[in-house]
């Protein structure tokens, strides 16, 4: 979609330097720039050869103001060149457009509920009862049980299992593959014959607005009460939430990660790859972990950005000196 400049900095409240009518058609990185594109620059020694790059205009940081600009092509300037950038491919992207409407193939029955421009496509089962917000999409092959609930404006990539007692907010991406509401892994052993008989999974599962989940990902519902996921978090690829975690709102949480039964994870909380949570941990917001962390059962890790990292978890400044004492042990046996 072609905006002008001007129109940009209007939605982005940048400041413009240059000529304010001229067209950008998409975004590049600045290796790859092509004109008609926007390129972005968080650091003023790239401030000039992104000027003299092939692209139609660039985000900078406040130093663009005072650049030598020229007429070379307009600036967009703001505090946050990364962000903007990221909100300027929002606008200028085409987005994914599905023709609204249910296909052949897919099995809908008529007790579904489905809002204004809804589309299901080839192959998609819904089950009785479920409810589809306005302009949501659900992808082929998607399995969609009772009674689930999925907000406007949704997208549910191809292949995506959703289980009864979930419920899903509005603008909420889920992608190919994951699998939503499934049983947690809760057993009880019978001490006489050694055997496991399962614990009841028959909770819920709610995830709030403007949250994405990638792609295998898979996120049980409650036992008996109900997993929740917060507004705004986002979740990588190969993420696995066991039942009743809570997790707070705008998370960040990346592939590999493996929670356990009963988490508690704060408000803007940062989680790296392959880290391992066991059940019943509370990690309190604002707190930072380091990929392939561990953190043990009924542990609780709190402070506002403070960094984490190690199994156990320790505090960045604590694991980096346990390394390097390690290190000197080691030189010393040799």
């Amino acid at each position: 979609m072609t905006r002008t400049v001007r129109e940009l900095a209007q939605a982005l409240e940048a400041r413009i330097l240059g000529n304010d009518q001229a067209e950008v058609t998409g975004v590049a990185s600045l290796r790859g720039a092509a004109p008609g594109d926007l390129v972005f620059v968080e650091h003023e020694k790239d401030l000039q050869p992104a000027l003299a790059s092939s692209a139609a205009a660039v985000i900078a940081g406040d130093f663009a103001e005072a650049a030598p600009i020229g007429a070379r092509k307009p600036v967009l300037v703001t505090s946050r060149p990364r962000l903007a950038f990221a909100r300027a491919a929002k606008l200028l992207g085409p987005g994914i457009e599905h023709k609204a409407g249910v296909h052949p193939s897919a099995v809908v029955p008529r007790s579904a509920e489905l809002g204004e421009g809804v589309t299901i496509a080839a192959g998609a089962v819904l089950e009785e009862g479920v409810r589809l917000g306005d302009r949501t999409w659900v992808g082929a092959g998607c399995s969609i049980a009772r009674g689930v609930v999925v907000g406007a404006d949704c997208r549910i990539y191809p292949h995506v299992a959703i289980y009864s007692n979930t419920r899903i907010g509005s603008r909420v991406v889920v992608h190919a593959g994951a699998v939503l509401g499934s049983d947690g892994f809760g057993y009880v052993r019978d001490p006489r014959s050694g055997e496991h008989e399962k614990f009841p999974q028959v909770g819920k599962l709610e995830i709030e607005d403007d949250v994405e989940i990638g792609a295998n990902s898979t996120i049980d519902r409650g036992a008996l009460e109900t997993t929740r996921i917060g507004r705004g978090t986002k979740i990588d690829n190969l993420v696995h939430i066991g039942h009743n975690c809570q997790i707070g709102e705008q998370v960040i949480i990346a592939a590999q990660a493996g929670f356990s039964g009963s988490i508690e994870i704060g408000d803007n909380v940062v989680i790296g790859g392959q880290v391992g949570i066991g059940e019943h941990a509370r990690i309190e917001s604002g707190v930072l972990l380091g990929g392939q962390s561990g953190v043990l059962p009924k542990k609780i890790l709190r402070g506002k950005g403070v960094a984490f990292w190690g199994t156990p978890a320790t505090p960045l400044a604590r694991y980096l000196k346990s390394l390097a004492a390690l290190a000197q042990l080691g030189r010393r046996q040799t």
